[in-house]
């Protein structure tokens, strides 16, 4: 076993890694610490654990965390440890237990310093695939758990449940049995008890066909994720391109949708809401909206498809902007920087001494374009920009002049004359700025 996990692990660390080693105290998680642990050297890792207690079984998760600790004082292994009121979550958020149990502790996962790894086997892995698929999946859930997620790493993905219980006899290891795990009071131990064995009968290679299967899917959605992520033209605030995402084929169109709302972080996303936006793109009605979790709004203006804060501010305050320099805007999340040099509106250094003052349009605004002058007011709504965005729009002014606005171009009236001294104005989505040190 050690060298096939040799052979599985090196893939996914470099030497001088630091490795730590999720341990719940099970079989599972004790036999990949130990692994880890043994193989350090030849590995050229640094090995460290984290025990995450969940506090669901009373003294018996406080058992697990000394045993834990009993386990990593005496092969030498720093240990971090951390709790959190599980129970509580799942009440607040309408989770069940079990997701917000993971919530939890891949939260805990993510302040850890190096990777992070968990000890799912194939068994997980096959139980997984089907606890997806009776619940209802795409090919990403048919896919499984991968074995590399951010900082998370699975190591023991090609371990069968049989081939940890054998290492752990032959090395003399001691483990944990979690009691809940021997209940049917849900679905994946349901699954585990008297699904798998009855397929197992069927096929006694299951475990290998299942491997096999989820990495030959995890490809194709690769591969089709990164050709959804092509209709996702966004433009800052101009949105997605509706006619882009509605030419394409579906099951690329349901994936740049999913990874739009993905971007939300909004909670409880479902399938319902993934139909809900890819129906507006299909909408003849140019206003469609759609309302999202977490208090956001999907919304069409003519072409495109703009994703918005419910209760984010309808405008913005002013501010006086240094030239050279920056500014942020905290109610847009935008960072405004004047420089020399780089790309964005041009404006003659002679207009800008003292700096500019970049605010929301006002009633009266005029910008002279190379067609002629117009009322910012209509240009914005002959722009098809919607109503909602259009006092979000910075506008650079000196007094009452209209020097430029964002996403139209400047006023060809303050254009700077040939070899002129000129300044460049960018935009940029969050707080960007050099705060200094």
């Amino acid at each position: 076993m050690r060298n096939e996990f040799l052979r599985r692990v090196r893939p996914l660390i470099s030497p001088g890694d630091t490795v730590v080693c999720a341990l719940s105290g099970g079989a599972d998680s004790v036999t990949m610490t130990h692994l880890f642990f043994s193989l350090r050297q030849e590995l050229g890792i640094t090995v460290l654990a984290c025990h995450f207690n969940h506090g669901l079984r009373g003294a018996e998760s406080d058992g697990d965390e000394s045993f834990c600790r009993d386990l990593c004082a005496r092969w030498g292994i720093p240990l971090a440890v951390g709790r959190g009121d599980v129970a509580r979550r799942a009440k607040e958020t309408g989770e069940s237990l079990e997701e917000a149990a993971r919530h939890c502790r891949y939260a805990f996962f993510a302040k850890q310093s190096g990777l992070v790894a968990t000890a799912h086997t194939a068994d997980d892995q096959l139980e997984t695939v089907l606890l997806h698929l009776v619940r209802g999946t795409g090919l990403k859930g048919l896919a499984g758990i991968p074995p590399v997620r951010g900082n998370v790493i699975r190591p023991m993905l090609g371990f069968s449940r049989r081939e940890i219980l054998a290492y752990l006899d032959a090395e003399n290891l001691p483990h944990r049995e979690d009691s809940t795990n021997g209940q049917d009071d849900c679905l994946r131990n349901r699954i585990r008890h008297h699904v798998v064995p009855l397929l197992k009968e069927e096929n006694p290679a299951l475990l290998r066909g299942v491997s096999h299967m989820t990495q030959t899917l995890r490809n194709d959605e690769a591969l089709l994720s990164a050709m959804a992520e092509k209709l996702l033209s966004d433009d800052g605030e101009a949105g997605y391109a509706v006619n882009l995402l509605r030419s394409a084929p579906p099951s690329q169109r349901q994936r740049a949708v999913r990874q739009m709302l993905r971007q939300t972080h909004a909670p409880k996303l479902t399938a319902a809401h993934i139909r809900a936006v890819e129906n507006l793109i299909l909408s003849d009605d140019p206003s469609a909206a759609a309302d999202l979790p977490g208090g956001w709004r999907a919304e069409r203006a003519y072409d495109k498809l703009l994703l918005t804060r419910c209760d984010a501010p309808a405008s913005f305050s002013e501010a006086v902007l240094p030239c050279p320099g920056e500014a942020y805007l905290p109610e847009l999340d935008m960072t405004v920087r004047v420089s020399r040099d780089g790309e964005g509106l041009r404006l003659p250094a002679r207009l800008t001494e003292g700096g500019i003052t970049v605010r929301p349009r006002k009633p009266g605004d005029r910008i002279r374009l190379n067609a002629g002058s117009r009322e910012l007011k209509k240009l914005l709504i002959d722009r098809k920009i919607p109503a909602a965005q259009r006092d979000r729009i910075p506008v650079f002014a000196a007094g009452e002049t209209v020097l430029a606005v964002w996403g139209i171009g400047e006023n060809v009236d303050c254009l700077p004359r040939p070899g002129e001294d000129a300044y460049h104005i960018n935009v940029e989505r969050g707080d960007t700025r050099n705060h200094g040190t």
